[in-house]
C-alpha cells in the first residue's frame, strides 16, 4: 500500500484483524493493495474505511473486511487458478492476484472490464485476465477451477460454476433469496458430491444474467 499515510494503513490493517481477518497470507495481500487506487472520485477520501462505497455502473466496491472474510475463506494457496464471478472495481482479483498462480475474473459491464484491465496494468498484476462475459455461466473455455468466488448473491450456487469446481476445489458464493437476507457460503466438491458450510450473514448486488447494457 504505497498510497496511504503510515498511520492510515495500520487504522486499515487494525479494522480487518478486528473483524475477523487474521490470515497472514490474506493481510500481507490487504497491505500490499492499496485500495484507494480502485475508488475514484467523490468516494477517494473514504477508501480506507470499512464500508462497501459506489463505482460506476450502479455497481459497489465491497465492504474491506468482508473482501477479506471471502478471501480467507476461500482458502486460496499459490498454485491456484481462481474464477472470480464479478469484477466490478478490481479491488478482489488484485488481492486474490496476490495469493493464487492465476485469476480469470468475469464482468458483465464492460466498461468496469476496461477500467480494471487498466488499473491491473498500471499496478503490474500480470497473471489476471479479466473477460466481459455473463458471470452466471462461469467461464467454461478454463475450467475446471481450484477455487471460485462469486461476489454477487444467487439464490442458490449456480449449478454453470459448481460444475466448473475441480475435484477437492471450494467455491465461495452469498446465497439468498432477497437483497437483505444473505448467507455466505463455502461450497467443497467432493468425489461423491458437495459439501455446504455456512460462514456469516451479508449483504451483496443480485448475480444477474446477460450482459450490462454499457457497451
Amino acid at each position: 500500500m504505497s498510497g496511504p499515510a503510515a498511520e492510515t494503513k495500520m487504522q486499515f490493517l487494525y479494522a480487518l484483524r478486528s473483524k475477523g481477518v487474521t490470515d497472514a497470507r490474506v493481510l500481507g495481500a490487504m497491505e500490499e493493495i492499496d485500495r484507494g487506487a480502485f475508488v475514484r472520485g467523490l468516494f477517494s477520501e473514504r477508501a480506507y474505511e470499512d464500508m462497501p462505497l459506489p463505482i460506476a455502473c450502479g455497481q459497489t466496491i465491497s465492504q474491506p473486511s468482508v473482501v477479506g472474510i471471502m478471501t480467507k475463506a476461500l482458502q486460496v494457496t499459490p498454485r491456484d487458478k481462481v474464477l472470480e464471478v464479478g469484477t466490478g472495481s478490481g479491488y478482489q482479483a488484485a488481492i486474490l492476484s496476490r495469493l493464487a498462480r492465476r485469476v480469470y475474473t468475469v464482468e458483465r459491464h464492460a466498461r468496469l472490464v476496461r477500467e480494471a484491465r487498466e488499473l491491473f496494468d498500471r499496478l503490474g498484476l500480470v497473471n489476471i485476465t479479466a473477460v466481459i462475459a455473463d458471470g452466471s455461466h462461469g467461464l467454461a473455455e478454463q475450467a475446471p477451477f481450484d477455487r471460485i468466488i462469486v461476489t454477487a448473491a444467487a439464490e442458490d450456487p449456480p449449478g454453470p460454476l459448481l460444475a466448473q469446481l475441480k475435484i477437492g476445489g471450494i467455491m465461495v458464493v452469498p446465497v439468498g433469496q432477497s437483497d437483505t437476507v444473505q448467507t455466505l457460503i463455502r461450497v467443497r466438491r467432493t468425489a461423491t458430491g458437495f459439501d455446504y458450510e455456512e460462514i456469516r450473514p451479508v449483504r451483496f448486488v443480485p448475480l444477474l444474467e446477460g450482459l450490462g447494457k454499457d457497451g
